[in-house]
């Protein structure tokens, strides 16, 4: 599979901001992406956000369904243990269809006590339910009727119709941050959805758990294996920082706030400022600087689909439009030429 760039649409913004119009931008940026080329518009989901306000994420799919005729959607991720798998298999299969079957399936688990709370679960509970809900939504796509008894639903001769357009189903990405999710990723998923918050050397490290979990099952490695990451190219990189800097680290210190660390392996943090987390975790600097590390991406783990994400609440429309043309004009070819 040749190397694919796709935009991370978060939809969070500041509180006090026109949020009809804020939705009016996110659909005009996914329309400019589609234009310029990206493989695929990828929408996140949390609930609660108190420090932005947040766009949800199937309306969101459903209205981008008929504004970008080519890029995939990117359901990315799904908060699986939160849901019923009848209800998200109807409804992720009338997204593909609207979509003329474009849709990606994203699935995580979740890690905040407010969302867990809200739909009556606990973390504890999380792993077991995704785990039933996968089950039960591929055999909804793939069978007439379903009957079959989980911890928290119960299908009696259940049916989803329509079904899908993609067969057997729209292609299954599994976030996974500790490297006991990975054997859930390789079971029960189509490829492993990297998270943007791992450095390289612990993401290689994980790729090797994962084949294991792989084998185990008998299964393949992934044609295309995905991964998110922040991103943000200006003509230097001392600009790029100056533009994009002070947002990325107010996201991360919300990240950090809400818990994320405790999901990330031991020897991970989103601990201290912008110096101590960017690393190589992010993919900020010139065309060429930005170019190489997706370059070194793809030669060191086998990434072919980069998700990026170029925009954080606070940060004006025209910034961000700016860096994703830059990214696809100026980076992309680079990209293509070195892979």
């Amino acid at each position: 599979m040749e190397f694919q760039l796709g935009v991370m649409l978060r939809g969070q913004y500041e509180h006090g901001a026109d949020m009809a119009a804020k939705a009016d931008e996110m659909i005009e940026q996914a329309c400019f992406a589609d234009r310029l080329g990206y493989a695929s518009i990828t929408k996140g989901s949390h609930f609660s956000t108190d420090d932005f306000q947040a766009l949800q994420q199937f309306p969101v799919l459903a209205r981008l369904s008929g504004e970008v005729k080519r890029a995939r959607l990117n359901a990315g991720i799904v908060l699986l243990p939160l849901q019923k798998p009848l209800d998200m298999a109807e409804q992720l299969a009338t997204i593909d269809i609207l979509s003329k079957g474009r849709l990606i399936f994203g699935v995580g688990l979740g890690y905040r006590d407010v969302e867990f709370k809200a739909f009556g679960t606990s973390r504890k509970e999380r792993g077991r339910r995704t785990t039933e809900n996968l089950i039960a939504i591929k055999r909804l796509w793939s069978e007439d009727k379903v009957s079959m008894k989980g911890t928290h639903f119960e299908l009696d001769e259940a049916v989803c119709w329509p079904k899908p357009i993609q067969k057997p189903n729209p292609p299954i990405w599994i976030g996974a941050n500790a490297d006991v999710a990975l054997k859930r990723a390789a079971e029960h998923g189509d490829c492993w959805y990297i998270n943007p918050h791992n450095t390289l050397e612990t993401t290689a490290r994980q790729l090797d758990v994962y084949r294991g979990f792989l084998d185990e099952a008998g299964k393949d490695f992934p044609t295309e294996l995905p991964m998110r990451r922040e991103a943000f190219v200006a003509k230097t990189k001392e600009e790029a920082l100056r533009l994009a800097g002070p947002f990325v680290a107010k996201k991360y210190a919300a990240y950090h706030s809400w818990g994320q660390d405790d999901d990330m392996p031991e020897d991970e943090s989103l601990a201290g400022g912008l110096d101590a987390i960017v690393g190589d975790r992010f993919l900020i600097g010139s065309p060429d600087e930005v170019a190489e590390q997706m370059i070194t991406i793809n030669k060191k783990l086998g990434v072919n689909h980069l998700i990026l994400s170029m925009e954080w609440a606070g940060m004006e429309k025209s910034v961000a439009m700016d860096c994703m043309q830059m990214m696809a004009e100026e980076v992309m070819p680079k990209v293509k030429q070195g892979v």
